[in-house]
């Protein structure tokens, strides 16, 4: 399972647009003492495309199943006759199932590994089979993602005439992806986490990806494009791929590219080495940062994302606690009933906001940008000069960090993040009790009911997540109460100065 997905090392590639890119945040507790010319659009309504059933979707005709040797073999020959040099792994099955890369011999610490050359990269500058194909996407300046989508549809169809007949072959048929999952299944099973709403906004962009291109071009071109090849199963297919497999390269220049072997190398929570291009050697390498035993599987580091990130991307939840950079999503919002409802919201436009934002918590604290949000939320009408301090603090968008200050309302903020992380709470604590505890193997899905295991999988994801919502409640209670028992006992002392002088 954790074959699911490989962008490495940088942040979750945008859906199709840079803008998406996730800010980054500095955490703390509180202290306790292309070209744009007739550029596709990649987002349009999806009301053209045809229903599908609410069951699970067809399968592509070609591919694996996703843990599958069967074609393995055939792989690493093509591999080999194809200018990769020897290699110290080869594709097996891990411990607990999974396919991945496993070592042959021992391995050192610091040892570089793969050597992958650039021309087995698939990119958007790959050269098709069929050229009039690729020259028309170009000719319509098609981004990289919706071209790549469809160059590997295109290369798939052909099956042994096309030069990746033996890559494809070992791709999962159908990639472990919330792509599959149906709205109804992400509504009933992820009810309680803020990623239901990204993985719909994902399958949307997908949908409406699929439906410009078939509007704007492949209708144009019905003989380079054919429905019963280009359709909405088969680019389910190639995102899910994308989603599962692109990789971001830093040393050139941020390319993004498909790595057929590399793509084979599963996530560890416990290792940080990734994918690059190493200038020296000319191909894709990573450098271990562990030693390996004969038959140990070897693993690299997708990035630094939460549990539903991975689960968003990758398809699997890693083991509850052994995520470091874990985090849930806590949703906050202004209240319409405030007096400077409207003077507050206008602020947080301005600086990209709206009046529900969502920020990540991790065990270690939470945003300063949330703290600036639940000042700005709580924030009496006397208080309006600092409205638009408090926008751009919560926005992320300076360079520099804000740690806002307003001790005369530091409490009620307190107490506002406190209650949206309760009612977070309860959310989550009402879907796992629905639930149950289910004890599945979860290392073979495909001897699963489908329901039971992405039940399983949901389980898994908000149990770890209110897992942190907890942690961040212990502290600002804990806060609140220090704070309160602090102001009963200068109270206290005041009334008994004043009743001394009287």
């Amino acid at each position: 399972m954790a074959e699911a997905s490989r962008i490495f090392h940088t942040t979750l590639l945008p859906t199709f647009s840079p803008q998406l890119r996730k800010p980054r945040y500095s955490y703390s507790y509180p202290s306790l003492c292309l070209k744009k010319v007739r550029p596709l659009q990649c987002s349009v309504s999806t009301s053209e495309t045809k229903p599908t059933s609410s069951n699970a979707t067809q399968e592509v005709p070609w591919g694996c199943d996703i843990d599958s040797l069967e074609n393995a073999e055939a792989l690493q020959k093509w591999l080999s006759d194809s200018g990769l040099p020897p290699q110290k792994m080869a594709i097996d099955k891990g411990k607990v199932g999974e396919r991945g890369l496993v070592a042959l011999k021992n391995i050192r610490k610091g040892e570089k590994l793969l050597f992958v050359p650039p021309s087995l990269f698939i990119t958007a500058d790959s050269e098709w089979s069929f050229p009039e194909a690729g020259q028309v996407l170009k000719q319509y300046y098609v981004p990289d993602w919706p071209l790549l989508a469809t160059y590997l549809i295109s290369e798939a169809s052909l099956q042994k005439s096309s030069r990746w007949s033996n890559y494809i072959s070992a791709l999962p048929r159908q990639p472990y992806s919330l792509l599959y999952w149906t709205r109804a299944e992400l509504d009933r099973y992820l009810e309680a986490s803020q990623i239901r709403q990204r993985a719909i906004e994902r399958v949307t962009d997908v949908i409406g990806t699929y439906n410009d291109l078939r509007l704007r071009i492949f209708s144009k071109y019905p003989d380079l494009f054919p429905e019963e090849v280009f359709n909405m199963e088969t680019f389910k297919w190639s995102f899910g791929i994308l989603f599962s497999r692109l990789v971001r390269l830093p040393s050139m220049d941020g390319k993004v590219a498909l790595v057929p072997w590399a793509d084979m190398l599963n996530h560890s929570c416990e290792v940080e080495t990734f994918l690059d291009y190493d200038k020296s050697s000319q191909g894709v390498v990573f450098t271990t940062d562990r030693a390996y035993q004969p038959d140990e599987q070897v693993f690299i580091s997708y990035g630094k994302k939460s549990n539903g990130e991975l689960l968003l991307s990758y398809g699997f939840v890693p083991k509850e606690g052994t995520n470091p950079s874990d985090s849930v999503e806590l949703p906050l919002s202004l209240k319409k009933s405030d007096k400077c409802y409207k003077e507050k919201l206008e602020a947080l436009r301005k600086h990209g906001l709206s009046a529900s934002q969502c920020y990540p918590i991790q065990i270690t604290g939470w945003p300063l940008e949330l703290m600036a949000y639940a000042y700005l939320a709580i924030s009496p009408p006397s208080m309006s000069r600092q409205f638009e301090e408090m926008a751009a603090a919560a926005s992320n968008k300076s360079t520099t960090k804000k740690d806002l200050r307003y001790p005369e309302i530091e409490e009620k903020a307190l107490q506002f993040i406190l209650d949206s992380c309760e009612s977070s709470i309860s959310k989550y604590s009402k879907f796992l009790q629905a639930s149950g505890s289910i004890d599945l193997d979860v290392t073979s899905p495909k001897q699963l009911n489908r329901r039971v295991f992405l039940k399983q999988l949901a389980v898994d994801l908000c149990t770890s997540e209110q897992r942190i919502l907890f942690r961040a409640q212990y502290i600002l209670r804990r806060k609140l109460r220090d704070m309160r028992s602090g102001e009963l006992r200068a109270l206290r002392i005041f009334d008994g100065l004043r009743t001394f002088f009287k």
